[in-house]
């Protein structure tokens, strides 16, 4: 009779638990999504900035791997190395017990290399080989053809068919991928056919990094997850970089445009653009972030002399328009069974 008794209020007290941690869960959500005039202006703000430091750290990625001879795999090994211990550094000072409980969480090792190798290291190598090949607007305008590998994954995980607006999106990217890649000739590529390939493996790459690793992020948070991963993309390189053995010579302005897009195209666009999206939400964020290659555009002609024909301009107003017309109920999609399925099993553990 005592144990049945002391197993009824161990069972009472589990139920309590449970409860007090939904309605922790229910308010936090809550707070999400009930932001001020205010609060959302400043997101705005945010977001509008991240993404342009972003356009411009395609730009100045195209500068040092032009003006300074650096190697696409170089940038991306000591970029990822410096910008984790940033990362790292933010993570231990703001979530400490995150940042442990990662390290801790042996079990999700597997998980973290895979994010790893194709959320870090091929996008960030995918993307700089494609600027390198060819421009930083052409180069973040396809990625962000990473939209329709998203839709298609979310069309066979929901098994539904694209809607009629998604439709349009595919057909208006497809068609200003083919103006990119052919500068409207139907007989030849004016896009190196090597760009269009790195071009389109970031794009894939990228629809990835939207998917993989969220459930991570979730768990121990963006900051953390990114110090980790970020890390781990560098020690990977490091063998066929050697950093240590190919230090470029660069001078004062080569120093500062290295520094940039260690420190502001890589952490802080990333804090920034994050940072909004708490605050105007994943809808919102994702049109917003269209000032990526808005400005990637904008610093290719006015940095590094870059020309773009009608043609060319026409491609990446199809696709910025895409965007619009996909990326909305693509965002719904993703999110919000991530938030309800947590706050179900935060409910019935």
């Amino acid at each position: 009779m005592a144990k049945q008794t002391s197993g009824q209020a161990s069972q009472s007290q589990k139920t309590s638990e449970s409860q007090k941690t939904a309605k922790k869960t229910t308010k936090k959500t809550e707070h999400v999504l009930e932001q001020t005039p205010k609060s959302l202006l400043i997101g705005t703000g945010m977001t509008l900035l991240g993404g342009a430091m972003w356009g411009m750290n395609s730009t100045v990625a195209k500068l040092l791997m032009r003006d300074y001879q650096l190697d696409p795999i170089w940038l991306s090994c000591v970029r990822a190395l410096f910008a984790s211990l940033i990362f790292l550094v933010g993570s231990a000072i703001t979530t400490p017990q995150k940042l442990a409980g990662a390290v801790k969480d042996v079990k999700s090792y597997p998980k973290y290399l895979v994010t790893t190798l194709i959320c870090v290291l091929l996008v960030q190598v995918s993307y700089l080989m494609t600027i390198d090949w060819t421009n930083s607007g052409t180069a973040t305008v396809l990625q962000t053809l990473n939209l329709i590998f998203v839709l298609a994954w979310v069309c066979l995980r929901g098994k539904r068919l694209p809607l009629k607006r998604e439709l349009v999106g595919v057909l208006l990217a497809f068609a200003g991928t083919f103006l990119i890649a052919t500068g409207g000739n139907f007989a030849s590529l004016s896009l190196p056919w090597q760009g269009l390939a790195w071009g389109l493996v970031d794009a894939v790459s990228t629809a990835a990094m939207s998917i993989l690793p969220v459930v991570l992020m979730l768990k121990w948070g963006n900051m953390t997850i990114n110090g980790i991963t970020f890390l781990m993309s560098g020690l990977i390189l490091c063998p066929f970089a050697q950093p240590w053995a190919n230090i470029p010579a660069l001078d004062a302005r080569g120093v500062l445009l290295l520094l940039y897009t260690i420190v502001c195209g890589t952490f802080l666009a990333f804090w920034l653009y994050m940072a909004g999206v708490m605050r105007v939400g994943a809808v919102r964020a994702t049109m917003l972030g269209t000032s990526e290659p808005v400005m990637a555009t904008i610093t290719a002609v006015a940095w590094a002399g870059e020309t773009f024909t009608f043609a060319d301009l026409t491609g990446f107003a199809m696709i910025i328009i895409m965007v619009f017309l996909v990326r909305s109920p693509l965002a719904i999609a993703i999110n919000c069974p991530i938030l309800e399925n947590r706050t179900s099993r935060t409910q019935n553990p």
